[in-house]
């Protein structure tokens, strides 16, 4: 039974009465309860002693563990795009696994143009290929919501390119996930939260715990989270396949079932050195769904389901890493750090509530045909695996009175990617796979091949394979003046299939006074292939006009795109420069401003479906000979630029028994597709990548991203209001250029002590229940119940959700 929404007002309303009415118990606490550590340097960005974030050379924002504990989010992407205007988390549904991993972007580039790090140390990438058309087409980045919520000490989000100081991927910027380290405590958390159409209930448990080792320091600290999310749907009636109309779509969050163990360690081996290990292990379930197969359609078995069906996929996501490393303090205060760090990413997917039609359709030796077909197949699991070695040495170098720091390393790492074929039924044309015996649907039309929904990946397309490279670096910061820093890297690597490059950064830092400093950067950059993006494949078969068509995911090196002419990848290569003014004209008051600008040259893409000439020409010469219907590769095909202003604003006000602090966060970026260019001699660089593909680029996240916060409190209680502004963006691909209109969404939660450890929150996400405006421009798509945006959605359509929450330490 649907639960009113009238009831989860109710809910939320006696919770705050309950806090209310608990007051009194708690005058015996003191006045002020003690807030969370707070976090006031960070490291990133530069390999000399920490700084605060105001103080650095590039634009450094800094998430402090009260700032993750007063928002409502508790998955790490959604929780990144409400606090930080530069990050990116769009939702997508009916876009296969993208809709279990969705894409996190920095300043409006790609999932994959942005580097992770944990404890200062290389994240690795997802398996998942993003191949519909969502944020990210034809990139594989790092699956954020893999890193518990619960497992978080504070979070560095350096906005300049960085590719010369930490490799690969760094070109819109790096993230950097700083685990808890507290030793003699427990801190345990739960919630519950639910929309205010009474669906989608979310249920969080966490527990976070710390023991000391050795005598000098040491450490280990265990997380473990439980979360389930129950699905939301916002599909309206479908009016075009079914009569009378009735929802038949899923569009909205899935069912999940999340569980991690992570951990944080350090043992002393003399007041000069330790080891140290950090890592954590994820599984999560999540069910979606694909397109509604009507009655009547001949992908629909009237036998199985005479009113249609609804295809479901389910993914299995499982993460895992560990690092492991030596640090040591040398002789005249340098420090040395040898590691070596491992991590994999495996997302398996199962077709439920399906059927392969050719199965079904398929005759015996007699003539009748077989009736009937597996309902459910697994159709293939994608794997990734990283293994990263890294020697550092650091410290400073003496001139005389003065002194340049110099930080030095070398780094191994080795990729491997996997693709495993699913069931046979999950992609054969009946029990034979043979195209050249005719099966036929009753209506005479030929039977899809395949299980229904996403059908499975081929031994064809099954892979093993990987790479290796090397990396050297040298970083250097001097201070020639007390008021004047200066900074430079270099950065070598060699790659064992496609060659080596080099790439710097120049930054200084200068402050005429206290209250007033400059800063700015050049650097260029680049982005190896994946080896996802070399080695990824896929074959569906689809009906064209009644003809069986495979459409083949093509990778580098085949036939197909040989054929074309298509270059092998190569990297990505980029140049990016910073400059900004940081102001400080009270001790309770400060103002940051960066302009930058970032150009990306030969950019790694997933292009636009390559189709024959409809009477004939040398795209259908190509593909007919090779027994292809349709082709599309990843290919280096656009050069883009991306240009932005970066406003942080914050005043705190400290009265009697109250504080007050106030923010402001303004990000504005444009990004331009420059030139399109194709190494083929058929293909224009226009056929490769279509105007559709460019306005997702162009438009597909928002341009404006703004966060304005207020945060108070007084004696045990804090009250937080938080808005984000969210551009418009726009779509087009499968129905004419639409658009969805900016959007204000405000947060609002109130959090009481109840003890010094012991906090109660209510909070309510998304107050005045704003979705995306409706779809006016679809053509048909409205018509099948989709009544807003679909893959370019950066607030979703679950609209206001509220929580309660309880935190407690011992």
């Amino acid at each position: 039974m649907t639960r009113a929404p009238h009831f989860k007002r109710t809910l939320v309303a006696s919770a705050i009465l309950l806090l209310a009415a608990g007051q009194g118990s708690a005058q015996t606490a003191a006045a002020d309860a003690a807030p969370a550590q707070e976090q006031t340097v960070v490291v990133l960005g530069s390999r000399s002693v920490a700084k605060t974030a105001l103080d650095t050379s590039a634009p450094v924002g800094l998430i402090s563990l009260k700032d993750m504990q007063t928002a409502g989010p508790l998955e790490l992407g959604k929780l990144l795009q409400t606090l930080d205007p530069s990050f990116n988390f769009s939702s997508t549904f009916i876009s296969d696994g993208t809709d279990s991993i969705r894409p996190a972007t920095l300043r409006s580039l790609g999932p994959d143009q942005v580097l992770v790090l944990v404890n200062g140390k290389r994240r690795h990438q997802q398996a998942l290929v993003n191949v519909q058309q969502t944020i990210g087409r034809g990139s594989a980045g790092t699956d954020i919501n893999a890193i518990p919520l619960g497992a978080i000490h504070h979070i560095e989000v350096l906005r300049d390119g960085a590719a010369a100081q930490y490799g690969s991927d760094a070109i819109a910027g790096v993230i950097n996930i700083v685990l808890k380290s507290q030793v003699n405590e427990t801190q345990v958390s739960g919630s519950y939260g639910t929309t205010s159409e009474g669906d989608g209930d979310l249920y969080s448990g966490t527990a976070n715990t710390g023991f000391a080792l050795g005598q000098d320091g040491g450490f280990i600290n265990l997380t473990a989270e439980a979360r389930k999310r129950g699905e939301t749907n916002r599909a309206g009636p479908d009016s075009l396949r079914v009569n009378p109309p009735r929802v038949t779509q899923h569009i909205g969050d899935s069912n999940t079932k999340d569980g991690y163990l992570w951990w944080n360690a350090a043992l002393p081996i003399d007041k000069a050195s330790e080891f140290y290990a950090f890592g954590g292990i994820s599984k999560r379930k999540s069910d979606s769904f694909g397109f509604f197969r009507s009655a009547g359609d001949d992908r629909t078995i009237p036998a199985i389901a005479p009113n249609g069906y609804l295809p479901a996929i389910r993914t299995d996501i499982k993460d895992a890493s560990f690092a492991f490393g030596y640090r040591r303090d040398l002789a005249n205060d340098w420090k040395a750090d040898v590691s070596i760090n491992y991590g994999a990413s495996e997302l398996g997917f199962h077709e439920s509530d399906s059927v392969n039609v050719s199965y079904w359709y398929e005759k015996k030796a007699d003539g009748s045909i077989y009736g009937e077909s597996p309902r459910d197949a697994n159709t293939g699991t994608l794997k990734f695996n990283q293994l990263t070695f890294n020697a550092d040495v650091k410290g400073p170098v003496k001139f005389g009175d003065s002194s340049i720091f110099l930080a030095t390393g070398f780094e191994y790492r080795a990729d491997n990617y996997q693709i495993v074929a699913g069931d046979p039924v999950s992609y054969q044309y009946g029990r034979t796979n043979n195209p050249a015996i005719a099966i036929t649907t009753p209506s005479g039309a030929t039977a899809a091949s395949g299980i229904q929904g996403f059908p499975g990946y081929t031994p064809a397309t099954a892979v093993d394979s990987g790479r290796h490279n090397i990396a050297l670096f040298l970083d250097a910061e001097h201070k020639p003046l007390d008021n004047l820093t200066l900074a430079g890297a270099v950065r070598y690597e060699k790659y064992s299939d496609f060659g080596s490059t080099v790439t710097g950064k120049l930054s200084a830092r200068f402050d005429p006074t206290k209250e007033i400093g400059f800063r700015g950067s050049l650097s260029t950059g680049f982005r190896a292939p994946s080896v996802q993006q070399e080695f990824y494949s896929s074959v569906s078969t689809n009906l064209n006009n009644g003809v069986l068509t495979e459409t083949l995911t093509a990778r580098q090196g085949s036939a197909v795109t040989q054929a074309f002419g298509i270059a092998p990848l190569k990297e990505e290569t980029s140049t990016s420069g910073s400059v900004g003014m940081v102001l400080r004209p009270a001790k309770n008051m400060s103002l940051t401003a960066d302009l930058y600008e970032i150009k990306i040259k030969d950019r790694i893409v997933f292009s636009s479906e390559i189709a024959p000439e409809a009477g004939g020409g040398p795209i259908a010469n190509i593909l007919k000979p090779l027994g292809v219907g349709q082709a599309q590769f990843f290919t280096n095909a656009v050069d883009t630029r991306t240009r932005g202003l970066d406003i942080v604003a914050e005043h705190t006000s400290k009265f009697a028994a109250s504080t007050l602090v106030l923010s402001g966060q303004l990000g504005f970026n444009k990004t331009e597709v420059t030139k399109r260019h194709s190494t083929s001699s058929v293909l224009t660089g226009e056929q490769l990548f279509d105007k559709s593909q460019v306005t997702l680029i162009e438009h597909g996240q928002p341009r404006k991203h703004h966060v304005v916060a207020a945060d108070y409190s007084a004696g045990q209680w804090n009250l937080n209001t938080r808005a984000n502004y969210y551009g418009e963006v726009e779509a087009e691909n499968f129905s004419p250029l639409q658009k969805w209109d900016a959007k204000w969404l405000v947060d609002a939660s109130v959090r009481y002590a109840y003890t010094k450890r012991t906090f109660f929150s209510v909070g309510v996400n998304n107050m005045f229940n704003q979705l995306p405006s409706e779809w006016t421009n679809g053509g048909a798509f409205p018509k099948l119940g989709f009544t807003r945006c679909w893959e370019t959605c950066p607030i979703g359509v679950n609209g206001r959700s509220m929580y309660i929450r309880a935190d407690t330490a011992f």
